[in-house]
Parts: C-alpha cells; sequence; structure tokens
C-alpha cells in the first residue's frame, strides 16, 4: 500500500487512538505534566493531540517499512552530512551513534547499510511476541544492516573489532533500563532519570568515537538526519560526560519539539532502589 494512502489511514486512526481507544493515555499525560511543569492543562491537551497525530503516523511508516524499496526509503530518510562519520571510516575505526526514540528511528534501522559505508548495527531489545519479532527482525535486516540484542553486544563488537571491522553502533539510549543499579542517574525533563549507560561503556572500552544523531521532520514522511561529534575521543573524556552531554542534547530536542518524542512510554517506571513507581 502506498504511503500516502497510509496516512489517509493515520488520519483516520489518530482521533480513535487519542478519544476512544485512549492507547496509554494515562501514561502520555503524567509523563507530559510531570516534564512541562509550567504548561497549562490546555497546553498539555494541545500537545497530547500533536503526539497522537505523530504516533499514527510512526504505525503506518513502520508498515510501509516493512516492504519499502531501497530508492523510497533512501528518498525519505537522509542522512545529510555524511562526511561527520566517513572519515572515521576511512581511518578504519568503528563509532557510536547515539540517538533516542524521536522522530522516525525505525527508517535508521533500515537504510543505515545503505547510507554509511561502516557497517552498520543496531542495539536493541528484543520484542516479547517472538513471531511477529522474527518477521519484523528479517524485514529490518534486508538491506544489509545487523540487529543485536543488548545481551549479545559485548560478543559481537568484541568479534568486529577483532577482525578490524569499521562498525556504527546505533543505539537508542532513552530507554528505560530494566536494572535500575546499573545505569546512570542525571535530572532529565525535571525528573530523577535513569539513562542505559552501554553506549558509554563501549565506547570507553574500546576508545570508539561517539556520534550523536538527531531525526528533523522536513515534512509527513520525509526526514533529514544530522550527524554531530558528542566525544571524538572517549579515553580523555571524565567519567560520565558522556552520558550527561547526551542527555543534555536529547533534553533540548525535546523542549524544543516535544510531540515528536515517545511519551506513551513508560520511561518513569523505576526508582533508584529499583521499585516500581505507581504511574497514573
Amino acid at each position: 500500500m502506498p504511503l500516502w494512502l497510509l496516512y489517509r489511514l493515520s488520519d483516520l486512526v489518530a482521533p480513535l487512538l487519542y478519544h476512544v481507544v485512549r492507547y496509554r493515555r494515562k501514561v502520555t499525560r503524567t509523563n507530559l505534566v510531570k516534564s512541562f511543569p509550567e504548561k497549562s492543562l490546555k497546553e498539555i491537551k494541545k500537545l497530547e493531540r500533536q503526539y497522537y497525530r505523530h504516533l499514527s503516523d510512526l504505525f503506518v511508516e513502520a508498515i510501509n517499512g516493512l516492504s519499502c524499496s531501497k530508492s523510497e526509503v533512501m528518498r525519505r530518510y537522509r542522512i545529510v552530512n555524511r562526511e561527520v562519520i566517513n572519515r572515521y571510516y576511512e581511518e578504519g575505526k568503528s563509532v557510536v551513534l547515539m540517538s533516542a526514540h524521536h522522530n522516525n528511528w525505525e527508517y535508521m534501522v533500515l537504510s543505515i547499510n545503505l547510507q554509511l559505508r561502516h557497517h552498520g548495527i543496531g542495539v536493541g531489545k528484543p520484542l516479547n511476541n517472538k513471531g511477529f519479532g522474527k518477521y519484523l527482525h528479517r524485514a529490518r535486516i534486508r538491506y544489509g544492516d545487523e540487529i543485536v540484542d543488548q545481551t549479545n553486544v559485548r560478543k559481537v563488537m568484541a568479534y568486529y573489532d577483532q577482525y578490524h571491522v569499521p562498525c556504527a553502533y546505533m543505539m537508542l539510549s532513552d530507554q528505560s533500563p530494566s536494572n535500575a543499579k546499573k545505569c546512570f542517574w542525571a535530572d532529565f525533563l525535571h525528573q530523577d532519570t535513569a539513562f542505559l549507560y552501554g553506549a558509554e561503556h563501549f565506547s570507553r572500552k574500546y576508545n570508539y568515537a561517539v556520534l550523536y544523531y538527531e531525526v528533523r521532520k522536513k515534512k509527513r514522511g520525509r526526514y533529514d538526519v544530522i550527524l554531530s561529534e558528542l566525544c571524538p575521543d572517549p579515553s580523555q573524556a571524565p567519567e560520565g560526560s558522556i552520558t550527561l552531554e547526551y542527555i543534555k542534547r536529547l533534553e533540548s530536542l525535546i523542549q524544543n519539539q516535544p510531540q515528536y518524542w515517545l511519551w506513551s512510554h513508560k520511561r518513569w517506571k523505576l526508582d533508584r532502589n529499583g521499585r516500581k513507581k505507581h504511574y497514573c
């Protein structure tokens, strides 16, 4: 089904998700109210509606991504300054790419090996639905990228480092950690927040440069990806500084374009002792 037709479906689904199904409305409201205490209830509700329109578009773009051609994904999703990362490839060096669930991240997973000279590897959590997870995995890797379970990333990185294969490890570091005592805590959007520490850990272990990428929505179905250096030399960076710089950039991005972040995710579900917080 062409994407323009899927967007017509999205126009119908968005109000249903928000008003009828009320998909994670309480979670979304709680996250927004705590993250933007300066906003009125009217402003929060407006932001909610914008978010659910975006979320509905993400659903149909994910459907489109299961079957879209190379030319289509390259037309819709473009890294505009590849020279930032290409110089590391020319030096035979791997890099860590840090980003977040902001705008469309599935097209990045799908297109990374089409756009970069590095071997692209996405690091993430496996889906609970194993049958659909296998189908989605095959669809994601059909253009040459590799998807690695976060529990297996140590072995994969050691292998590619041993054989000097320049890789780009894509890590969406805004996910909620499962272990509150093995993560990095910081103030983020007015809340005590746990962050995954894997990106900093592995960049330090192998001294891989850390790049940050921001996904900018030009219009519906069209995205530009902007790369920037976050830490060129982790061996010289103070402990925790890489993650703190990532958090700073992500917070600024969300504050400027809040409707494009994944608000329906239970981002703040644990406290520092690992206890689950009552969310709504």
